[in-house]
């Protein structure tokens, strides 16, 4: 989504640079520029689906292993620590989740495929990006961690309204979502909670990043 980008960017001014895409290959294409020109680590950082069946939107998860296409890849002990402690330490701490991030190469969206998938994994949350950051990271050697907010929770299927618009940078184009909801209006109200989560998750974002850069906690050591 466009909106973590703006979220993990901040003003530009701090030392983090954003670096995000909606499609896999242009995503790694970035990764390796990004790690090309110096950079000192990689976060994933911004939302995720919930498999946890506990886990609210705007629920925070830092992770200690990611497990995906490429298997199960353990974060940067130390600096997840960091982080996590940092975020205890703030108003977030009631959201904070440790645990293990999943990872797919396809959206999840249906409530039936997170709760197998949280089954298979004990994952608490998913998304499509970590297993490519983790894997970039490894390539390079440079530490890797995951910080991801919880926007859709595991109860809730997405309605098809909610992707129909999607573009490859991650930005929504409004028209197929409007005929989306001309050719199914009863998709209307679920599509209206997803806004809702969306905000829950785009707050605790907006708070964690302050949080972690004010600590300095989101920098590796």
């Amino acid at each position: 989504m466009a909106f973590e980008a703006r979220v993990a960017a901040g003003k530009g001014d701090d030392g983090v640079r954003a670096v995000y895409a909606a499609r896999a290959d242009w995503l790694q294409a970035a990764l390796a520029q990004a790690l090309e020109g110096g950079a000192a680590g990689i976060v994933s950082f911004g939302t995720a689906g919930g498999l946890g069946p506990d886990l609210e939107p705007g629920t925070l998860v830092i992770a200690d292993a990611v497990e995906g296409p490429f298997g199960r890849v353990a974060t940067d002990a130390a600096w997840s620590a960091r982080m996590a402690e940092a975020l205890m330490a703030s108003p977030l701490a009631a959201r904070v989740r440790r645990g293990v991030e999943a990872a797919v190469a396809a959206p999840l969206t249906g409530a039936a495929e997170k709760a197998a998938l949280h089954r298979t994994s004990g994952a608490l949350a998913v998304d499509m990006e970590s297993h490519l950051a983790a894997a970039a990271a490894a390539a390079h050697g440079v530490p890797f961690a995951v910080c991801r907010a919880i926007v859709d929770p595991a109860w809730r299927s997405l309605p098809k309204a909610a992707m129909a618009g999607l573009r490859d940078d991650g930005t929504t184009a409004v028209l197929p979502v409007i005929r989306e909801l001309a050719r199914d209006p009863s998709q209307l109200g679920g599509l209206l909670r997803i806004a809702g989560d969306a905000r829950a998750a785009r707050q605790t974002l907006a708070l964690a990043r302050r949080v972690l850069v004010d600590s300095a906690a989101f920098f590796p050591d």
